[in-house]
């Protein structure tokens, strides 16, 4: 199982990452550095650490487009996403998303080619009531916010003619630090999921999005 996360990097050495297999980072303008992926920011630190929390047999890899701030353009996480094919990765980590509805058309293409190559992504469906690309598209395992959600469990929504996820928001806890003041949010409603996710695709004997939205379906509530 190899699950690759697009954020800001990872800090290896951080006593919540059990390790990291490789990585890169993508520039702006979508050139891939090799092995050059170290978080600055923290925050795809503590994205990784609540999905190996959950998954802790997969091979991590990290994959770099926030650098300074928590922005990137579509031209990096377009690159990233085509980087995690190429690389036969199983899940792809998402816990961003843009409204711009422009680059839909984009990203339709490229996760037709994640299924295509069995990778499947999970991402952010909305943030704040408002919906984000390309989570809130077919192919993707969308994921929403439930506060009230416990950590360990998810739950599954119909949504038009399709389903969505919802989970917690709160990352793996932080010695000393009360929860209120840790990390939070949609990011971590998305991590969380990938955990259960990772863990679900291990089971199938055939994979499929179809299959591995039925497997989530059937163990939600576990």
């Amino acid at each position: 199982m190899r699950v690759a996360v697009i954020d800001s990097g990872v800090h290896a050495g951080h006593p919540h990452i059990s390790g990291v297999s490789g990585g890169v980072s993508i520039s702006p303008d979508g050139v891939v550095e090799q092995d050059s992926y170290v978080d600055r920011l923290g925050h795809g630190t503590a994205v990784m650490a609540a999905i190996q929390e959950k998954a802790t047999l997969a091979e991590y890899f990290a994959v770099q487009v926030f650098h300074n701030y928590l922005r990137s353009g579509a031209r990096a996480l377009l690159r990233a996403i085509e980087w995690t094919i190429e690389q036969r990765m199983d899940i792809v980590n998402l816990s961003l998303g843009t409204a711009n509805a422009d680059h839909g058309e984009q990203f339709g293409g490229v996760i037709e080619r994640a299924l295509t190559a069995g990778v499947f992504l999970v991402s952010a469906r909305e943030m704040g009531g408002q919906r984000c690309f390309p989570g809130c598209l077919p192919g993707v395992l969308g994921v929403s916010l439930d506060e009230r959600c416990d950590r360990n469990r998810y739950r599954v929504q119909k949504v038009g003619d399709g389903i969505a996820f919802l989970a917690s928001g709160y990352p793996r806890p932080a010695p000393g630090i009360p929860r209120e003041r840790n990390l939070q949010g949609i990011s971590f409603a998305v991590a969380n999921m990938s955990g259960f996710a990772a863990r679900a695709i291990e089971s199938l004997e055939e994979r499929s999005l179809e299959n591995l939205q039925g497997a989530l379906i059937g163990q939600a509530g576990e």
